[in-house]
C-alpha cells in the first residue's frame, strides 16, 4: 500500500497530561508499521501537551476545542474529519504491543457484518491483570450494567488467557481503544455527547447493533491502559455519569414495550443500590444515584429525539439484541450470589 494513502485515522481525544500523550504517541508510531493519519482533538487542555506534539510529532494533525467536550465531543470532532475506511478511538494513556493494529484491522476485514474490534486490554499499573475499562471484551445485562470478561463489578482478574478462546463476539468494546468503519460510525450517528463521558461507546455500540452488525475482541493485538487516569474511580462525577449514561442508553435503545418491562426492574435496582449506599455511608454514590435520576425526569425531550433517532436506523428487534446480553442483574449476581468471574456467568 502506498504509504502517502493510509487506510486508517488515529482519533485521540486529549485533556491534559502531558507525558502520558507523549508516551502513547511514542509507542502508538513504535508499534506498527502501517501508515496512519494521526488527529488528536485537544480539550482546551491547560498544560504544555500541545506545544509538546507540535515539537516533537509533528505529523499529528492537531484539532484545538475552545472548551472541555469531553470523550464523546472530543471524538465526534475528529471522526467527523476522516476520510479513511476505518478509524481507531484511542486514549490518551495508553501504551501498545507491537503489531497490534495490525490484527485488528485483519480482524475486522475478515467479516462484512463486523463493524467494531477491540484489543486485549491489560492494566498499565498491575502488569499481570486486566484492565477494569474493558478488560478482554465487553459484556452487559438487560438492565443497562456493563461488565466485562475479566472485570465483574469492581473485581479484575488476572489476565492467565482464560477468555482467548471463547466466542470472539461481545457485545461493547471499550473506547479505550477500538477499531470501526467510518461510515458505520457515521450513519449510527457518532457518540452522543450528552453522555459527556462514560458508556458513550455502548450507547452506540448498540445503535450499531440495531443497525446489523456486530462487535468482535481480537485477544491477540494487546495494549496496556492507565485506567483512571483522568475521573479516577472515586469521583463523585464519574459515579453520576455511569449512572445516568446507563439509564439514558437503556431508555434509549430499547422498543416502547420492552422498555415498559425493564425499566421498572431497573429502577428497584437502583433503590436497592440507594440503599445499601445509605448503610456503607458512600455519600458520593447516594447523590449520584439521586442526580442521575432527577436528570432523567427533567429531559423527557432529550430522551423522545434520542428513540427517534434510534428507530430511523434501526434494523434489527429488540430479541436479538437480548440473546446477546446476560439476562440476569449483574449487580445481583455479584453482591448475592457470588458470581465475581465472567466463567460463573457462563455456567
Amino acid at each position: 500500500m502506498n504509504r502517502a494513502d493510509p487506510e486508517i485515522t488515529v482519533v485521540i481525544p486529549h485533556y491534559n497530561g502531558e507525558e502520558i500523550l507523549r508516551d502513547c504517541l511514542a509507542s502508538l508510531y513504535q508499534s506498527t508499521e502501517l501508515s496512519l493519519r494521526v488527529i488528536l482533538i485537544d480539550n482546551a487542555s491547560g498544560d504544555g501537551s500541545v506545544a509538546m506534539v507540535e515539537k516533537e510529532f509533528p505529523s499529528v494533525r492537531i484539532i484545538k476545542l475552545d472548551r472541555n467536550r469531553g470523550f464523546a465531543g472530543g471524538c465526534n470532532a475528529g471522526i467527523q474529519m476522516v476520510t479513511t475506511p476505518f478509524v481507531l478511538i484511542l486514549n490518551n494513556d495508553t501504551i501498545h504491543e507491537s503489531g497490534w493494529i495490525e490484527r485488528l484491522l485483519v480482524k475486522l476485514k475478515s467479516d462484512k457484518s463486523l463493524a467494531v474490534v477491540q484489543p486485549k486490554l491489560l492494566s498499565y499499573q498491575d502488569r499481570e491483570y486486566f484492565d477494569y475499562s474493558g478488560a478482554c471484551g465487553g459484556e452487559m445485562d438487560i438492565f443497562g450494567f456493563p461488565f466485562a470478561r475479566g472485570r465483574i463489578v469492581e473485581l479484575v482478574e488476572k489476565d492467565e488467557g482464560q477468555y482467548d478462546h471463547l466466542s470472539d463476539r461481545i457485545f461493547w468494546a471499550s473506547g479505550t481503544a477500538f477499531l470501526a468503519r467510518t461510515e458505520v460510525m457515521k450513519k449510527a450517528g457518532l457518540f452522543d455527547e450528552s453522555f459527556f463521558a462514560h458508556m458513550e461507546e455502548l450507547d452506540l455500540q448498540w445503535r450499531i447493533q440495531l443497525m446489523g452488525y456486530t462487535i468482535a475482541i481480537e485477544p491477540n493485538a494487546v495494549i496496556r491502559h492507565r485506567s483512571g487516569f483522568t475521573l479516577g474511580a472515586e469521583s463523585p462525577f464519574k459515579k453520576y455519569l455511569n449512572h445516568r449514561n446507563s439509564l439514558l442508553m437503556l431508555l434509549s435503545n430499547y422498543r416502547f414495550l420492552m422498555t415498559l418491562y425493564i425499566f421498572p426492574i431497573r429502577l428497584l435496582l437502583d433503590y436497592m443500590a440507594l440503599v445499601f449506599s445509605i448503610i456503607k455511608q458512600d455519600s458520593g454514590r447516594v447523590t449520584a444515584i439521586i442526580k442521575a435520576h432527577l436528570w432523567i425526569l427533567t429531559h423527557p425531550g432529550k430522551i423522545y429525539r434520542k428513540r427517534k433517532l434510534v428507530n430511523s436506523i434501526r434494523s434489527v428487534y429488540d430479541k436479538k439484541i437480548i440473546d446477546r446480553l446476560y439476562h440476569g442483574s449483574i449487580a445481583l449476581g455479584f453482591y448475592l450470589f457470588g458470581k465475581r468471574r465472567f466463567m460463573d456467568i457462563l455456567k
